[in-house]
């Protein structure tokens, strides 16, 4: 497996963003109620906070199955790690976009953690792309 991944760096920085995801999965769709709460959103919100988890669920099954299942492991698999970096680029653009210009829907629970989780999933994902090029780009 480790030489799937380009050695055992990339793999733990596999490890780590996918479990970061499995971590909000988890807290957005079973542990809907302390998620919402956290944040001081109201129950109605939970639909979309659950829609939001459900994004993560389809990264997670997708990175097991390129991990355990997969018999070429990361080859030629561009699309999904160029997405998932966007994504993640994306939810880190609009977390300072939100919380540092906008400010819609701030309150007493406001934190920085939509601009801290998307930027840290940004650069390992980045650090994926570049360190697995030469595998994913097959």
């Amino acid at each position: 497996m480790i030489e799937k991944f380009n050695g055992i760096i990339y793999l733990a920085v596999f490890i780590i963003h996918f479990v970061g995801y499995g971590v909000y999965a988890y807290r957005c769709v079973i542990g809907t109620q302390s998620f919402i709460d956290q944040y001081g959103m109201d129950k109605t919100g939970a639909i979309m906070t659950r829609f939001f988890g459900s994004l993560f669920i389809g990264a997670v099954v997708m990175a097991l199955y390129i991990m355990f299942i997969r018999e070429n492991g990361v080859d030629g698999t561009w699309g999904f790690f160029n997405l998932v970096f966007l994504q993640n680029l994306s939810a880190f653009i609009v977390g300072i976009y939100t919380i540092k210009i906008n400010k819609l829907g701030h309150t007493e629970k406001t934190s920085i953690e939509g601009i801290i989780a998307p930027g840290v999933l940004t650069l390992l994902s980045a650090i994926l792309c570049y360190g697995l090029a030469d595998r994913i780009y097959m």
